[in-house]
This record gives structure tokens, C-alpha cells and sequence, in this order.
């Protein structure tokens, strides 16, 4: 929220759907927030909580999915499997993050790699696959050159066809490269929600998440990555490192699990179904906005 700048804001009634992924709430992200114009929603009950300590209420909404994701292993006669290019006798770690910024890189790619490649020292199954841009065309770190510097192999990992990234997979299809997966690694530096986690639980995958910002309320089945504080100097706040040791950790108890589906996400996950958060939160959340549309009309 901190981008928006300029006196115009200030002629209307803004609703903000804000992510909060540091603690405490970035001071440039209150300032905005406290503006009386603006209604904050805060994506998470942890933004929620964030914006509350600084004095600031908030109402809350959480993403939600789509139906479609749930334990799919076939869309249009193909297995994720088949469509990820990985044999079915192997042990899918699978990251779906995107690859932006260098410092900080938030979806702490170093250090989720540098676990990998250890716990890969025991298991010559495991393969990481990784779903996002290996090149950093969009402002990341070129991923090969990471997956060198902790000596995995080709044989190693897969990553997604860069064409089809670009131009986009449909859902069905996601939901079965979900479904191939054996646990979705998905620790970061911080979430303001993190729809990955939602999505891949929804379709049966268990989640290591970081236990800070958003990911520990996200959390239906899996293990969550405790860590140490790590501050970013250009949002004046705090983000959150994730152990590699306990990386390693949480990867190996997934591989003593299996390759199961687990029912225990996928129920969990339909808590964040679409059509449940529009009834439970977005419905009077909208009353709200409506009545405080017509307390202060837009200019």
C-alpha cells in the first residue's frame, strides 16, 4: 500500500485488500492504512493483528480457491507426473514461488535449495521440482547458478517448461502437478497469505511452511520452520529467515509419511474455498464498505 501516493486518493472511499508480511506493520503501510479514506482489509488474521497494534482496525478477508483444486491425477488423459516430466517411483518436493527481488529474495530460494540439496545427500529419489522462472527475468536470481553452488545434479530437479509458465497452465492442470507432489516447500521470509499453501493442501499435498506472518494460520497438515529474525532495511520492519537444519528436518519426516494423500489438508483447505470466504467474509464486509460509502461520499 505504501506505492499509493498523491492528494487525489484522498477525493475518494478506499477499500484496501493489504498484505502484511513483516512484523511489526511497515511504517509506510500504517501511514496509508490510518488515512481516514481508507478501509484496510487485511489478508490474514496476523495483518489483521499487525495493523491492530498500531492502532489501526482492520477488516479481514482471506483469499480463497477455486473448487477445482483438489486431488486430481489426470486432467485431459495426462498425470501431473506425465506433465512435469518426473517418474512415479520418485519423491516430489515441489516449490511454486515466485521469483522476484534479490535482497531480499523473499521466497527464500537459497535457503529452501540449500536444504534440499542436504536432504537429497540420503535420498538419491528425491527430486525438487520448481515451478517459477529459473532465469530471473523478472527481477530474481538466476536458479542455476544456485542449484550449482550446493551441488545438486540434473538428475536432481525439473523445472517448468518456460514457455508454458509464461503463457499460463490452466487450473486443472495445477491441481494435477499438486497432486504429483509428495509435500509442497514453501518456507519464505514472509506471507501476506500465501495461496500455494491453500491450493496444494486443498489438493491432498501436506506443506512446510515458515512459522511467522500468515503461513502458521495457513497450516492444515504438514510442519512449520522456525527461524530467526531478518531485518529489511527498505520496509523498516522485520522479516523472518527460515532455519535450514529445521528445513531438513521438516523434509525428512514428509519422506518417512509417503506419498499418501492426506484428508486432514484437503479438509482443512475447504475452509478457504471460494464460495465460503464470499459467504463468511466478503458479504459483510461489503455491507460495511456500503454503509461507510454513503457516511462519506466520494468527492
Amino acid at each position: 500500500m505504501w506505492v499509493f501516493k498523491g492528494p487525489r486518493w484522498a477525493d475518494w472511499n478506499v477499500a484496501s485488500w493489504v498484505p502484511i508480511d513483516h512484523i511489526p506493520a511497515p511504517p509506510q503501510v500504517a501511514k496509508w492504512c490510518r488515512q481516514d479514506f481508507v478501509t484496510p482489509i487485511a489478508m490474514s488474521q496476523y495483518g489483521q493483528a499487525m495493523l491492530e497494534n498500531v492502532g489501526i482496525e482492520a477488516l479481514y478477508i482471506p483469499h480463497g480457491i477455486e473448487s477445482v483444486f483438489k486431488p486430481m491425477k489426470r486432467h485431459k488423459g495426462i498425470t501431473g507426473r506425465d506433465f512435469i516430466d518426473i517418474p512415479n517411483d520418485k519423491f516430489v518436493v515441489g516449490m511454486n514461488a515466485a521469483n522476484k527481488g534479490i535482497s531480499p529474495n523473499r521466497k527464500a530460494f537459497g535457503e529452501n535449495i540449500l536444504a534440499f540439496s542436504m536432504f537429497a545427500q540420503k535420498h538419491d529419489d528425491a527430486i525438487l521440482y520448481l515451478h517459477t522462472d529459473w532465469m530471473g527475468a523478472l527481477g530474481g536470481i538466476k536458479l542455476i547458478d544456485l542449484l550449482a553452488a550446493v551441488g545438486l545434479q540434473k538428475h536432481q530437479y525439473k523445472f517448468i517448461d518456460p514457455y508454458l509458465y509464461r503463457t499460463g497452465i490452466d487450473q486443472q492442470t495445477l491441481a494435477t502437478i499438486y497432486t504429483a507432489m509428495d509435500v509442497l516447500l514453501a518456507t519464505s521470509y514472509g506471507e501476506g497469505f500465501g495461496i500455494p499453501t491453500i491450493e496444494a493442501q486443498a489438493c491432498g499435498t501436506p506443506v512446510i511452511v515458515s512459522e511467522f506472518a500468515a503461513s502458521t494460520e495457513l497450516l492444515g497438515d504438514g510442519w512449520l520452520v522456525d527461524g530467526q529474525p531478518l531485518w529489511d532495511a527498505p520496509q523498516t520492519a522485520w522479516f523472518h529467515m527460515p532455519s535450514i537444519p529445521r528445513i531438513v528436518e521438516a523434509l525428512e519426516a514428509a519422506y518417512e509419511r509417503g506419498q499418501e494423500r492426506s484428508q486432514k489438508a484437503i479438509d482443512f483447505a475447504k475452509t478457504y474455498n471460494a464460495d465460503a470466504v464470499y459467504e463468511k467474509h466478503w458479504k459483510p464486509s461489503l455491507e460495511i464498505l456500503a454503509q461507510r460509502s454513503v457516511e462519506r461520499p466520494s468527492a
